[in-house]
């Protein structure tokens, strides 16, 4: 019987034991040992700062908010000076400390050898949910019991049906809650069934990113609440329909970013200027779960509750046939006029 973690799942481990402060290690040709700014200790950074080879890898977008070149791509890698120490590390990970800590330089990027250690230490950041900033160090001679992660394994999409039940709901007392668990590791997604579907018919869906700012506590900040109940509303007024509710938080940065981006939004930027300068994209989630989550339940064809193309393409890419296109319109308000006109404005969204 082989009972050997895959590397699937050593993934999954690692990003608990990143949250955790614990670094990582990327098998490869060159061992490299991996931690999160985030969550790094004063007492394990002190552990290896004084390796020459040790340097602090960002975003670009982080890196251009810095002001410092980027040589590779999607990421910059950087050499530690001899004077950092964790509060520097933080400030040049977290743009809600630049007014605190305004002086950082200058930089020297590091620019030899391979980044792709780097990009994967910036992935597993990002998966998560911590400040997409990392350090890495070459691991020679590094404690066997820390987590190995070989360096080309994936995030690997898949969604295991875990179990359902009936669900008498507001909107229609033939609702059903099905619970959805990734095979890779990671938080669980939700599929409600009003009523019974025609999967032979295009059948009306949203997906609905998690926002407990606003589903739950009514924020007035962004239109999300409303949008959930007036998806729900219009399942129960016709009689049948899907909603996933996907657990992709701050569109997929996680509700601690999200509110980083808040306090950012706080002085003056606006929703995509503000996950740019914490080094996410405009829009960080994983639409291929709801494609996934849709096949597990026999939908082939959907009406889909959007104004957001970006969902059309991805779901379209993945095989789902969008027939049509349902907006769902909210009325603007004082609170979140700015952050709906940057979705459209930026984000392509149709209001």
């Amino acid at each position: 019987m082989n009972i050997t973690a895959t590397p699937t799942e050593l993934r999954a481990r690692a990003l608990t034991d990143l949250r955790m402060g614990l670094p990582v290690v990327l098998d490869g040709p060159t061992p490299t040992m991996v931690f999160a700014v985030e969550t790094l200790s004063a007492d394990r950074f002190n552990a290896v700062r004084s390796n020459p080879n040790a340097s602090l890898v960002l975003t670009d977008w982080r890196a251009r908010t810095l002001k410092t070149p980027v040589y590779d791509g999607d990421i910059t890698r950087l050499s530690i000076p001899a004077v950092a120490d964790v509060i520097w590390l933080r400030a040049m990970a977290d743009p809600t400390l630049d007014l605190r800590h305004p002086m950082k330089g200058p930089f020297q990027p590091v620019r030899d050898g391979s980044s792709a250690p780097a990009r994967m230490g910036i992935a597993l950041a990002k998966d998560a949910h911590l400040l997409p900033a990392v350090v890495v160090v070459p691991a020679d001679g590094v404690d066997s019991s820390l987590t190995q992660v070989p360096a080309d394994a994936l995030n690997v999409p898949g969604m295991e049906d875990v179990t359902g039940a009936a669900l008498p709901l507001e909107v229609s007392s033939k609702g059903k809650l099905s619970i959805f668990r990734p095979t890779a590791g990671g938080e669980e997604h939700y599929a409600v069934e009003i009523g019974n579907p025609d999967r032979n018919a295009p059948v009306l869906v949203r997906l609905h990113s998690a926002c407990f700012t606003g589903d739950v506590l009514g924020s007035l900040k962004c239109d999300c609440g409303p949008q959930l109940r007036g998806a729900l509303g219009q399942m129960g007024a016709e009689g049948s329909g899907i909603l996933l509710y996907l657990n992709q938080e701050g569109r997929g940065i996680g509700l601690a970013n999200k509110m980083r981006a808040y306090a950012l939004q706080s002085q003056g930027f606006d929703t995509v200027e503000a996950n740019h300068r914490l080094g996410f994209e405009d829009d960080e989630r994983n639409f291929e779960i709801g494609s996934d989550i849709l096949r597990k339940l026999g939908v082939r064809q959907v009406r889909l509750m959007t104004n957001n193309p970006a969902k059309i393409d991805r779901l379209s890419r993945a095989g789902i046939d969008v027939v049509e296109r349902i907006p769902l319109q909210i009325a603007p308000s004082r609170y979140n006029e700015n952050y709906l006109a940057t979705k459209s404005q930026k984000s392509g969204h149709l209001l």
